[in-house]
């Protein structure tokens, strides 16, 4: 099957996959037993949150030291050993900034209410935007529940939104901000670092969720408080993911017991998954410029062979490897079940059981009718020209029979 599904999920890099097994067989030791094998655990992960850290600030490639000298460095450094100043992945009083999960939405959950519960009571109110995730909406949903107020900003045909709106929303009682970088299911790049500029001039807090953007462009993470990524949005395993938060930043825990990450994220860590996700972050510090250009070719193929599509979203403010189009006269749903050779989808893989349309779509302006006649289409580093242009063809032809049916 040819696979163009990566806003849902990416493939495991081979290296990822090579870097975990030992984690997985011989090297099972619990990370936050004082044991050797608990060490070497623990070792790994340090490496692994490393990778995850320079990989979200966009670090060019670095000369790149073997894995095992890594791995020494990181367990001298948790044994005290070694001479080193702190790590760039923690704080100034070397606390840990980021902060392993089991994924963006708990990251995002945990960000949202554990900000949310420290605000003063003249900064309850919430905001972000229409086209955010699931995961923020229905939280922030949620604490609209608990008397926080929240207001939620309408976007442009386009999906961007307009910064002259956000300023009307943005007030001094506004104590928390949340914008998606790349949005999932269109891929509109929106204008973070603007946001977050009209955010402080009223002392509020800024979460970004940057699952889409990990890697592929930019994250501002200068104009962030706290940010959301995941691994295997990024070639890495499911059930891992990252929350960033900023120094001087503080929240309440989300889950409580033991608190293994730094005393305020409770549950034993795997390593095989952190060490998983690092090495797939690892592969995009080296990879960023191949990977852009890449994606960049084949969307071009894309559009050549899609005439009589639309796209959803700006053309140009946009990630590349997502494209979401439209086509009068079709149905989505059935389109994707009759082309069983490719694994394509109508928007979010969270919304696909609703039977909803998509609420991101809606937000565009487009029709109910529209919406279901718009597909997603996402590609990356392991898409070959050959694949794409193979499984377009497939989509045209079973489009082409869905409207001649309807005529």
């Amino acid at each position: 099957m040819i696979y163009l599904d990566y806003q849902a999920t990416t493939p495991l890099a081979p290296e990822a996959a090579a870097a975990m097994r030992p984690w997985l067989e011989t090297n099972f030791g619990n990370p936050h037993s004082p044991h050797r094998i608990g060490r070497e655990a623990a070792a790994a992960i340090e490496v692994a949150r490393e990778h995850v850290f320079h990989a979200l600030n966009f670090q060019p490639a670095r000369v790149e030291r073997s894995r095992d000298t890594l791995s020494s460095e990181a367990e001298n450094k948790r044994l005290g050993s070694a001479q080193q100043g702190p790590s760039t992945s923690l704080g100034a009083n070397g606390e840990r900034r980021l902060f392993f999960t089991s994924g963006a939405t708990e990251a995002a959950n945990w960000a949202l209410k554990g900000a949310a519960t420290r605000l003063p009571e003249n900064k309850r109110k919430i905001v972000t935007l229409a086209t955010e995730h699931a995961c923020v909406l229905d939280t922030v949903e949620w604490l609209g529940g608990l008397d926080f107020d929240i207001d939620i900003i309408p976007v442009q045909p386009d999906g961007l939104v307009d910064l002259n709106r956000v300023a009307d929303h943005v007030d001094d009682r506004t104590g928390l901000v949340a914008a998606m970088l790349v949005n999932n299911e269109i891929g509109v790049i929106q204008p973070v670092a603007e946001i977050s500029a009209i955010a402080r001039r009223h002392g509020a807090l800024v979460f970004c969720d940057a699952v889409q953007g990990f890697g592929r462009v930019p994250v501002p993470l200068d104009a962030c408080d706290m940010v959301a990524v995941s691994a295997h949005k990024v070639h890495g395993p499911k059930g891992i993911g990252a929350l960033w938060i900023r120094d001087g930043v503080a929240i309440d825990p989300l889950l409580h017991g033991g608190g293994q990450e730094g005393g305020i994220r409770s549950g034993t860590l795997s390593p095989a998954l952190c060490v998983g996700f690092g090495e797939a972050a690892r592969l995009l510090s080296g990879r960023q410029e191949e990977d852009r250009v890449h994606v960049e070719r084949l969307r071009a193929t894309a559009l050549s062979q899609l005439d009589g599509w639309s796209l959803n979203g700006s053309a140009d403010r946009r990630y590349q490897g997502n494209l979401n189009l439209r086509c009068e006269g079709i149905d989505a749903a059935r389109l994707i079940s009759e082309v069983r050779g490719v694994a394509f989808s109508a928007g979010s893989a969270c919304a696909s059981g609703s039977g909803r349309p998509s609420h991101v779509l809606a937000a565009l302006g487009l029709s109910e009718r529209e919406a279901r006649s718009s597909i997603r289409l996402g590609f990356g580093r392991y898409t070959t020209e050959g694949e794409l242009a193979q499984a377009l063809a497939l989509i045209r032809e079973a489009a082409q029979r869905q409207r001649i049916f309807a005529a």
